[in-house]
C-alpha cells in the first residue's frame, strides 16, 4: 500500500509540474515521429529548447542559476550525443533531441539521463536484432567496428563507425529510446532511486 501511495504522490507531482509535463509532452511527439518517418522535427526541439531555457531561468530561485542549470543540461546533452553523430551512429536529430532534454533537466540529471538512454538503446538494438533473427550479424558489427575503431585510433587516423548499408542489420528510431530512457529517469529520480 504504501508502494501504491508512493506512485500516486509522484503522479500528482508529474501532472502539477508544468516543466515535466512539457518534456513528457515533447518526447512522446518526437518518438511518434521518429518511429513513423526516422525524423525529428526541428520546430520541437529548437521550441522545447527555447521554451526550457525560457520556463528554467525563470522558475528558478534566481535567474542566473536557472540559466546556467537549463544552458548546462543543453550543453551537456548536446556534448555527450555528438561523438556519436560525428562517427555517423546517429543522426542528428537525435542530438537535438537529448540538448532539449538536457535544458529541462539541467547538468547532472542530464548525464543520468544519457546513461538511461544508452541502456534503452542497447536493450532495444537487441530486442530489433534478435526480432530480425539477425543477432549474430550484430554482433559481428559491433566487432569489427570496434577493431577498427582500436586500429585507427591507434594508427593516429580519425576512427570511422560507419558501416555500409548492406552490412546494417537495420535504422534503429532512437528517439524512443530517448523518450524512454529519460522518462524512466525522470521516474526513478523522483522516487529518490538515482
Amino acid at each position: 500500500m504504501q508502494e501504491f501511495n508512493a506512485v500516486l504522490e509522484l503522479l500528482a507531482m508529474l501532472a502539477t509540474d508544468i516543466r515535466m509535463l512539457a518534456l513528457f509532452a515533447l518526447l512522446g511527439v518526437a518518438a511518434v515521429s521518429d518511429w513513423r518517418s526516422y525524423r525529428i522535427p526541428n520546430w520541437l526541439t529548437f521550441g522545447g529548447a527555447c521554451f526550457a531555457l525560457i520556463y528554467v531561468t525563470m522558475a528558478a530561485r534566481t535567474p542566473a542559476s536557472g540559466a546556467a542549470s537549463a544552458f548546462g543540461g543543453l550543453a551537456v546533452g548536446f556534448a555527450a550525443m555528438l561523438p556519436f553523430y560525428a562517427l555517423g551512429i546517429m543522426g542528428a536529430g537525435d542530438v537535438k533531441l537529448m540538448a532539449m532534454t538536457g535544458a529541462f533537466l539541467g547538468p547532472q540529471q542530464t548525464l543520468m539521463a544519457v546513461l538511461f538512454t544508452f541502456i534503452a538503446g542497447g536493450v532495444a538494438a537487441l530486442a530489433f536484432a534478435i526480432h530480425r533473427r539477425r543477432l549474430a550479424h550484430m554482433l559481428g558489427n559491433v566487432k569489427a567496428t570496434a577493431q577498427g575503431m582500436v586500429i585507427s585510433t591507434i594508427a593516429g587516423m580519425r576512427p570511422d563507425g560507419r558501416l555500409q548499408a548492406s552490412q546494417s542489420v537495420g535504422k534503429l528510431p532512437y528517439g524512443v529510446c530517448i523518450a524512454a530512457g529519460t522518462v524512466v529517469q525522470v521516474l526513478a529520480h523522483q522516487l529518490g532511486f538515482v
